[in-house]
């Protein structure tokens, strides 16, 4: 399970890795259009990503965000991370109710979706979304 920022930080990133060939600029402004998100949002977001050296900002005309790096190598974790807090619990009960006694019933099968998304989280690169743009 992810929130808000973390949602908006992929889709802005994901979006500078589509446009990382361009070498050019993206305003906040134009992320959220395209995406649909709510430009203070994306900013804010962006800053974040600027200082933890994700994105390169620049301000004035002519001004905007890249990626600070090749999208091949930045990885999906590295954005999560920067926004998430890791419970370390797979399943959603948590202790009040799993991990007391007996697991409950849906222990496992939230074990397995846990598993996956760690996965495609630390194996998947921005790149994904740059072969998207050159397959369009």
């Amino acid at each position: 399970m992810h929130g808000k920022a973390t949602e908006t930080a992929i889709a802005a990133m994901g979006y500078l890795a589509e446009r990382f060939d361009d070498a050019a600029n993206v305003s906040a402004y134009e992320i959220a259009k395209a995406r649909k998100l709510q430009r203070p949002f994306v900013s804010k977001v962006l800053t974040e990503l600027s200082r933890a050296g994700l994105v390169a900002g620049v301000r004035g005309p002519g001004g905007g965000f890249t990626l600070a790096r090749a999208p091949e190598t930045i990885y999906l974790q590295e954005v999560y991370d920067l926004f998430e807090r890791t419970s370390g619990d797979a399943c959603p009960f948590g202790g009040g109710i799993c991990g007391v006694g007996e697991k409950c019933p849906l222990h496992d099968m939230f074990a397995e979706v846990r598993e996956a998304e760690e996965r495609i989280l630390r194996e998947t690169t921005f790149a994904v979304f740059r072969k998207k743009r050159k397959s369009a």
